[in-house]
């Protein structure tokens, strides 16, 4: 992604992955497909949705782990474009877009049949005006739109909560064994091939689970919330689908359910006859309002992420890049509702619709490929915050499932498929790479590499940007390794390998190997070009696994050192800029990401402006130290008897009540550095250094207030 161009807000939390998911997957799937799906299947519908909601996990758990891995804007055509190179995530990118742009049209105008029990309304101008709604909606912000999805939602979770709980208990009064026998008996009237029809059929009512991934970019905590929210998402899906249909099937006629457009309202009218007037009617159609709109919504807001993605990438104009005043991509979303109304003015968006749930099975056998296609390729900064379990086998199953799936769906839906990746393909030979400079290739080059070809090295480059964003997500490891780390003030010049001696000789004192084989670890990565230089800072790093714990060494050298270039050569010098700042980190080798995460929070700190200076003016090891810290992450205090800190002088750190996530990382005394325990007791004039949780650390500028010297303003 240029530089340029700013990121969006990070305005999502769980529940917002939760309601988008959950609110794409309920619209035609519950309230308009079970009786198309019994025409097919019988009652065995009831086994083709529970089928269907398992066969959905391997494109669940890919995506969820390359949302971790890669929290980017336009999800499935960024994981493509990264994965499999520019020409699979144009293919991937336009392709999508066209689909959810035709699934959000059709849930649009699909609102019509219920709301014509109540109104006589007309349904595609009704349709445009509320693509006009929605689209002013995600202008002025996810968080806005967002707020209206969770309110959509909630309304409809509880309506169908309801719906199945009032089924159930009608259910249990008709009797269980005699509805059995006369409701699913034959259970397969159509036999496996009727089965297997009806689960390709349905299969698409899940497809919406994944559309979250592509707006991770703007979810908080990525690694906990968009896979969390996803099974969430499934779990209630699943539940409802698999409930629902039962009951319906249990409650009505075979053969008039097998016609009907509205079943959930024809069983609804049928047990909710206690209910005054028509409220158990108004209940259903309140619900399906809700469904429909909610997947319109979200469709609005998960499409216009694809070309922002794009644009970022030059697939298609930059414009589309750039957000508006709201601190949202307005052009893209502008652009995909007039192609929505498009679609509901002038097409048959119905039959359309079902034909794109081809090519997002197409889509969903890509994913998997990528999620292979990057754990093969052996990129270092590939990090997911979640990994999908049974690798690789659950992504050869969804590799495998979406093409026995399209070839149940005939020739016009495999026709439409193959016309869609042509244009893809048309789009990327006379437009992409005429008119742009695409010159990054795919994790796929990585795997080539292994095999003897060749690689794209500015992916793992890009990759390591990504983790230098996330790289705070660990903060309180960080800070803890940053307090435990020792600390080598040099005034006298010296070499590299004299530093990288004094370095080892300090954690021979503290690891299970010699200084010479440590000393060798962090020589090899200078003569091989993997030691991290930037901004007159170096991180020599090492990962063994023969250390439990990480450890870090931070040098000054006042006079500054120029590094040996890549091949060692005595005489030559990698830059003529002059190395103050080095980071001598060990990790263990399990877990991996955490290694790359605290070189990622290094490197963050080492790229602010005024960084180096202030490393170079820092007066002691205490300071040095502060400076690697985030400011509204720690608190410093100057104790004196003439202040409010008196009354900690005397005391030891375990009585001091410090507030819950909060500790004395370090202690500077007569110019000392001490790491202290809980039995240490303070004295007059320890400057003490304390890291915590933003929440505590504002509660202890609120106690002390009066920000001491070297700490920052209050929050």
């Amino acid at each position: 992604m240029p530089s340029d161009l700013p990121t969006l807000k990070k305005n999502l939390t769980l529940f917002d992955v939760y309601a988008i998911s959950t609110g794409a997957m309920f619209s035609s799937g519950f309230f308009l497909l079970p009786g198309l799906a019994t025409a097919k299947a019988g009652p065995a519908t009831v086994l083709a949705y529970a089928i269907a909601g398992v066969l959905i996990l391997p494109a669940m758990f890919s995506q969820a782990e390359l949302s971790t891995a890669m929290p980017r804007a336009g999800g499935t055509y960024y994981f493509l474009d990264r994965s499999l190179g520019p020409l699979a995530g144009t293919v991937g990118g336009l392709g999508t877009w066209l689909a959810l742009v035709l699934k959000s049209a059709f849930a649009l105008i699909g609102m019509g049949a219920y709301l014509v029990f109540f109104f006589d309304v007309p349904i595609k101008p009704l349709a445009v005006a509320l693509t006009l709604a929605f689209a002013v909606l995600n202008v002025i912000g996810a968080k806005e739109t967002s707020g209206l999805q969770r309110l959509l939602v909630a309304v409809l979770v509880a309506v169908l909560a309801f719906f199945v709980v009032q089924g159930l208990f009608e259910i249990y009064d008709l009797g269980v064994v005699t509805v059995t026998e006369t409701q699913f008996v034959p259970f397969m009237p159509f036999g496996t091939d009727g089965l297997l029809a009806t689960v390709g059929l349905v299969f698409v009512s899940y497809a919406g689970l994944t559309k979250v991934a592509s707006v991770a970019e703007e979810v908080q905590n990525p690694d906990r919330n968009i896979p969390l929210g996803m099974v969430l998402s499934l779990a209630t899906a699943m539940f409802f689908y698999i409930g629902g249909v039962y009951i319906m099937i249990a409650v009505l006629d075979p053969a008039e359910l097998r016609g009907d457009l509205t079943p959930v309202a024809t069983a609804a009218e049928l047990f909710f006859d206690w209910l005054p007037s028509s409220w158990g009617l108004f209940l259903i159609v309140v619900a399906a309002i809700a469904a429909f709109a909610s997947t319109g919504n979200a469709g609005i807001l998960s499409a216009s992420r694809y070309p922002l993605a794009m644009a970022r990438d030059r697939l298609v104009t930059h414009h589309l890049a750039y957000l508006g005043r709201f601190g949202t991509p307005t052009l893209a979303v502008l652009v995909t509702a007039g192609l929505i109304i498009m679609a509901i003015v002038a097409l048959d968006v119905v039959g359309v619709a079902k034909l794109a749930s081809a090519f997002q099975l197409l889509i969903f056998a890509l994913v998997n490929l990528a999620v292979v296609v990057m754990r093969e390729s052996h990129i270092p900064s590939y990090v997911p915050g979640y990994r999908s379990p049974f690798y690789p086998w659950m992504q050869i199953v969804g590799i495998l499932t979406p093409f026995v799936l399209i070839a149940q769906m005939g020739a016009l839906a495999i026709s439409l498929t193959v016309v869609t990746v042509a244009a893809g393909v048309l789009w990327y030979v006379y437009y992409v790479r005429p008119n742009t400079r695409v010159v990054r290739e795919g994790a796929i080059y990585h795997l080539f590499e292994r095999l003897g070809r060749r690689r794209y090295d500015g992916l793992d480059s890009e990759l390591r940007g990504i983790l230098k964003e996330k790289g705070l997500r660990d903060e309180a490891s960080f800070e803890d390794l940053v307090a435990r780390a020792a600390v080598l003030d040099l005034d006298e010049s010296c070499t590299f390998e004299d530093i990288t001696h004094r370095v080892s000789s300090r954690l021979a004192e503290e690891l299970p190997l010699t200084r010479e084989v440590l000393a060798e670890g962090f020589l090899d990565g200078s003569r091989y070009g993997i030691t991290p230089v930037s901004n007159g800072a170096c991180l020599p790093h090492q990962r063994l696994a023969s250390v439990s714990t990480s450890h870090l060494v931070l040098v000054r050298s006042r006079p500054g050192l120029f590094l040996p270039d890549a091949d060692h050569s005595p005489a030559a010098v990698m830059a003529d800029e002059r190395m103050h700042a080095f980071f001598f980190l060990i990790s263990p080798e399990d877990p991996p990401g955490q290694h790359l995460r605290t070189l990622a929070s290094l490197a963050s700190r080492i790229d602010e402006g005024h960084f180096m200076q202030d490393w170079l003016e820092a007066a002691h090891a205490h300071d040095l130290k502060e400076l690697l810290l985030r400011h509204d992450r720690y608190f410093t205090l100057q104790l004196s008897d003439t202040d409010e800190t008196a009354r900690l002088l005397g005391q030891p750190l375990k009585a001091l009540g410090l507030p819950a996530g909060t500790l004395v990382a370090f202690i500077r005394r007569e110019g000392h550095l001490i790491i202290p325990s809980g039995s240490t007791v303070l004295h007059g004039g320890d400057r003490v250094t304390i890291i915590g949780d933003e929440a505590p650390i504002r509660q202890l500028y609120a106690t002390y207030h009066g920000a001491p010297q070297g700490a920052p303003a209050t929050p």
